[in-house]
């Protein structure tokens, strides 16, 4: 076994190497990791990005695209023959097609490469002809992501902390009290294995919709092909000292590292360890609607997705030796096009207080970070209404649902972010003098022209920071 883990990380360590000398010297690769928690909106910024790039008409803030220096952009085949194909047609069609509907959220991870033909920028320009460079986009759930933590704990420090979390919320308490009625010391039967697994994924279910954001393990709420087996078979409980041989806890115990070693391992190292830039979508006006439990917790979340990142520079040396480490990261918040433009500012120093910590650990590893405000794409107009004497900065969409058409104010988001973060952090149950709302939009009836990508909200500045300095 040992001699055979030793090979085989040899053979992927030769591997790797070879694939860094070729994308390093030849046609650069970029590695695009695109991640967020639920409902945050990672399919519709796929779709509408590849869109966007492969028309550029609406996409002025990338500068390779001001300078007239790309000449083509196409899909390509995806270079990893065992990761499913992100399904941009079908999304795109979702988007754009007579009956425009919010495609799927994303339950595993999948791939995509689009290559662009670009003349150098600089002084070389003018003594090299057009490069290649790829960009695989590599869409994976945050949930996901959040697992990685799991891997420097033991099953007895998970299981305190978890209980400990949780154990004042009301959607643990059925959960609660199933955990209550099983002894982990006495013999384990599979039966109150199964019956604990069930209440504590219904509890991770139910917290999410809640808009808790420390849901873990990820895979309970994505299960896939691993529904059912021993892996996804297991729960915190209330123990303290050393398992003994055949004991509840004991098995347990021995599913939870499982999980670590056959799930969270695996995607580690064939997927996460190997991107280079990283986009974090976070649904910021969502969390304020909800509250400041939701805003402190979302806080919490974006740190704890940082702590996963190995961030630094890549130069191409240690690119080659030592593997790739994440050096641009981009927080950004979604669904802009449900505010007033107005209020964007406002918006992005939110996204940018919610992410100080993350972004500071960053930066003092040698990574570039950045916060704002986008809509991947704008399902909404902008409209001014009077109002009691005032006039109110609105957006005006079709209504999820229901169909019809509405006007929306959602409430002035305060100048200063600590409004929102103090009362987050102190543990308020509610904001004490506003309350902001939430309205969901369906995507509207679009008519592009040649040329010219779905509609967006500064997807061209996102893309010119996390790609464009390649081009």
């Amino acid at each position: 076994m040992v001699i055979s883990s030793l090979a085989d990380s040899l053979v992927r360590g030769v591997e790797s190497v070879g694939d860094r000398v070729s994308e390093t010297f030849f046609e650069p690769v970029i590695r695009l990791g695109v991640t967020g928690l639920a409902r945050s909106g990672k399919t519709v910024f796929i779709t509408s990005l590849v869109a966007n790039l492969l028309d550029r008409g609406r996409m002025t803030g990338l500068v390779a695209q001001q300078e007239g220096r790309i000449n083509a952009a196409y899909l390509q085949p995806q270079p990893d023959d065992t990761v499913p194909r992100f399904d941009y047609e079908s999304h795109l069609s979702d988007l754009t097609g007579p009956e425009p509907h919010w495609p799927d959220s994303t339950r595993a991870v999948s791939e995509l490469r689009l290559s662009f033909k670009a003349r150098p920028a600089g002084l070389l320009a003018g003594l090299q002809g057009p490069r290649t460079v790829h960009l695989d986009v590599v869409d994976y759930p945050g949930e996901w992501l959040l697992d990685l933590a799991l891997l420097d704990k033991s099953y007895e420090e998970w299981s305190q902390e978890t209980l400990a979390r949780i154990e004042t919320r009301a959607e643990a308490a059925e959960f609660l009290q199933t955990v209550q009625s099983v002894d982990p010391a006495g013999a384990h039967d599979e039966p109150a294995a199964q019956a604990l697994a069930v209440a504590f994924t219904a509890y991770l279910n139910t917290a999410l919709e809640a808009g808790f954001y420390d849901c873990t393990p990820g895979r309970f709420l994505l299960p896939g092909d691993l529904a059912g087996s021993p892996v996804l078979t297991f729960a915190p409980l209330p123990i303290s000292g050393p398992s003994r041989r055949r004991t509840l806890q004991r098995e347990m115990e021995r599913r939870y590292e499982a999980y670590k070693s056959r799930v969270v391992k695996p995607f580690f190292r064939d997927h996460f360890a190997r991107i280079d830039r990283q986009v974090v979508l976070v649904d910021a006006l969502g969390a304020i609607h909800k509250g400041p439990q939701a805003v402190e917790d979302m806080r919490r979340a974006m740190a704890d997705i940082l702590s996963a990142f190995r961030p630094g520079r890549n130069a191409w040396l240690s690119q080659l030796l030592l593997g790739k480490r994440v050096e641009r990261i981009l927080f950004a918040a979604t669904k802009a096009d449900h505010l007033h433009h107005l209020q964007h500012p406002r918006l992005t120093a939110i996204m940018e207080a919610l992410t100080r910590d993350a972004r500071d650990r960053a930066s003092f590893a040698g990574a570039e970070t950045a916060a704002l405000s986008l809509a991947s794409l704008r399902a909404t107009t902008e409209e001014t209404r009077s109002h009691n004497g005032s006039e109110l900065p609105c957006v005006r969409g079709t209504l999820l649902g229901s169909g019809k058409p509405a006007a929306f104010y959602p409430g002035e988001l305060p100048d200063d972010p600590s409004h929102l973060l103090s009362p987050a952090r102190n543990g308020a149950s509610s904001w004490l003098d506003d309350d902001y709302g939430f309205m969901a939009f369906a995507p509207a009836n679009l008519t592009l022209r040649p040329g010219d990508g779905p509609p967006h909200i500064r997807l061209d500045r996102a893309a010119q920071f996390l790609i464009g300095d390649r081009l």
